[in-house]
């Protein structure tokens, strides 16, 4: 895990190491002041060469001082660069992982959970980096130099400090092993708290259409006090910290005033000077305080512990779909194979989502496919584009099997269009341009004609620079769909696959865009998933898909005749139901 997030220090190294430096200098002279302080009192008292002997101890603790700012000031400068650019860099490295992943992969992240890894988690590991490579050094640094020179000063006050010490340090680590099994489970329910705000934001329409927003508050209070509550457990036995460090800071400040006093009175300050009384106060103080910043730092790690084995977990995911070591670069045409081809989702899958699947599509030709919800139709498209890897059989597009591939080449030549496709933020000439970056304005317009989008896009006041809200919230289904084909069709792809893409808009607009892939693209190979049969009717050929299964291969006509499902549907679309 260590190894997995210290990649990510990278360009930081310098300021990661600078940081410890100017701490322990810092620290060493923070040490040296009550020293030459005790030093100047002891002169002071003893009335010894007058104001003359006082003013070079005054020197050298205003220079100590100034050496002290200076440090400190460098510390805290290199510390806060090297903690946010670590911090940017595991973002920037998660989000790059993500963006390999496969289907497969990501369907163990759930997008609330990869959120969480990416504010929350990064936040808390940031947090405690910046502590490990300041604090965490100042405070043993500070404990053990102050322990030195309390030895120094007077061997038997250090005794104090060596039994309370490891006391201190016991109770710590009893209060550390406790909570942090708490702070690891917490995270979960981070997750599903941001699950619920994902899903009632996305959803808005449908918990109004429903009233049902009592239960989304609902079920937004349960997790959100799941969470509260788990920290507020954590937090009992971490306020346990707090009396415990009063009570060994009192307990030493007694010992140190009860045994000092005694020390200085009754040797007449042969053993222990006044000044020397007040350095060892003051060290005192230091080390009682180095403990408490440690228990703050233990509890940090406590805490960033979880989050830095769940930011581990997406940068050592390794995606399941990986370029071959020579890959092909080039598609051939769009002709697409399959050969006894069985997949399903994951292996503890019971049931496979294809089966024996054996299906020849010639370059060019207009494909249909039909079928049941859950009879494989997705599964079926989403295997030609590599988007899953087969577990049985091939899958040959342009005559070459897709595993043989380079992804980028593959995937640039099949471009796919979804029942939901997403629109980003930006004007329809931008989420256009996402299929070309190239594309000229004319193209653009070409484009959207043969998608029946630019009527629509035109009637707005700004036209192809109209801006698109987040996820396209500003434009119909219908329209959405259409912008989504525009952008898959100017990629000029080999393979146009549409998995029930026309589904919002009307029939009329529905022949219209395919009588212009007849006419425009006819060397594309089409491929065309739908509900409606008069979206495939004039297709070269149909494919019956039922339980993952191949029911029958046909035209239309062919179709009426030997397909039961395919009439079926048929009949109550196009019959309202009656036999012929």
């Amino acid at each position: 895990m260590i190894k997995t997030l210290a990649k990510s220090i990278r360009e930081y190294k310098r300021a990661s190491i600078l940081t410890p430096l100017f701490v322990s200098l810092e620290v060493i002279i923070e040490c040296m002041i009550p020293f030459i302080t005790a030093k100047l009192i002891t002169v002071i008292e003893l009335g010894e060469g007058g104001f003359r002997a006082v003013i070079p101890y005054g020197i050298i603790l205003v220079v100590l001082a100034a050496l002290s700012l200076t440090f400190g000031a460098l510390a805290g400068h290199y510390c806060a660069v090297a903690s946010c650019g670590f911090a940017k860099n595991l973002r920037h490295d998660m989000y790059y992982a993500v963006q390999d992943y496969s289907f497969a992969n990501i369907d163990k992240f759930s997008s609330s959970s990869l959120v969480t890894r990416m504010t929350t988690d990064v936040s808390n590991v940031q947090m405690s980096y910046m502590m490990l490579i300041r604090t965490a050094i100042r405070c043993p640094f500070m404990l053990i130099f102050a322990l030195i020179m309390v030895f120094v000063i007077s061997p038997r006050m250090s005794i104090g400090f060596a039994v309370i010490v490891p006391v201190l340090a016991i109770g710590l680590a009893i209060i550390i092993k406790n909570a942090h099994p708490i702070f690891k489970s917490v995270f979960k329910k981070y997750d599903n708290l941001n699950n619920s705000i994902q899903e009632n934001v996305h959803g808005m329409r449908v918990v109004k259409s429903y009233v049902r927003e009592d239960h989304e508050k609902k079920k937004f209070a349960k997790a959100s006090d799941e969470v509260a509550g788990d920290f507020k457990r954590a937090e009992k036995i971490l306020a346990l910290n707090t009396p415990l460090m009063q009570l060994c800071f009192n307990m030493v400040m007694l010992f140190v005033c009860f045994f000092g006093t005694r020390l200085v009175v009754r040797s007449n300050g042969t053993l222990l000077h006044v000044g020397e009384m007040s350095a060892i106060l003051t060290y005192g103080a230091q080390i009682l305080m180095s403990l408490m910043m440690v228990s703050v730092i233990m509890v940090m790690i406590a805490l960033s512990a979880a989050s830095a084995t769940r930011i581990s977990e997406v940068l050592n995911e390794k995606s399941t779909i990986t370029n071959p070591e020579n890959p092909v670069r080039e598609v051939a045409d769009g002709s697409v194979e399959f050969k006894n081809v069985s997949f399903c989702y994951g292996a503890s899958s019971e049931k496979k989502a294809l089966a024996n699947i054996d299906l020849s599509i010639a370059s060019g030709e207009t494909v249909g496919i039909v079928g049941g919800t859950g009879s494989g139709k997705t599964s079926l498209v989403q295997l030609i584009s590599r988007l899953y890897d087969t577990d049985e059989g091939a899958v040959l597009v342009g005559g070459v099997n897709v595993k043989d591939y380079d992804l980028e080449a593959l995937r640039t030549q099949v471009a796919t269009v979804l029942q939901k496709n997403v629109l980003f933020s930006g004007t329809i000439k931008e989420n256009i341009r996402w299929g070309d970056p190239d594309a000229t304005d004319e193209e653009i317009e070409r484009i959207c004609k043969l998608a029946a989008a630019d009527d629509f896009i035109k009637s707005f006041p700004d036209g192809y620079d109209t801006y698109i809200e987040q996820g396209g919230s500003n434009v119909s289904g219908g329209q959405k769909q259409r912008l989504c084909i525009a952008r898959a069709l100017i990629r000029k792809p080999k393979i146009l696959i549409l998995d029930d893409s026309t589904s919002a808009v009307d029939t009329k607009t529905d022949a219209l865009i395919r009588r212009s892939f007849a006419e425009e693209i006819p060397g594309t190979t089409k491929i065309i998933i739908a509900q409606r049969i008069s979206s495939v009717e004039h297709a070269d050929k149909i494919v019956v898909l039922d339980g993952g299964k191949i029911e029958s291969v046909g035209t239309h006509t062919e179709l009426l005749e030997k397909s039961p499902i395919y009439k079926e549907v048929y009949n109550s679309q196009v019959k309202g139901g009656d036999e012929e």
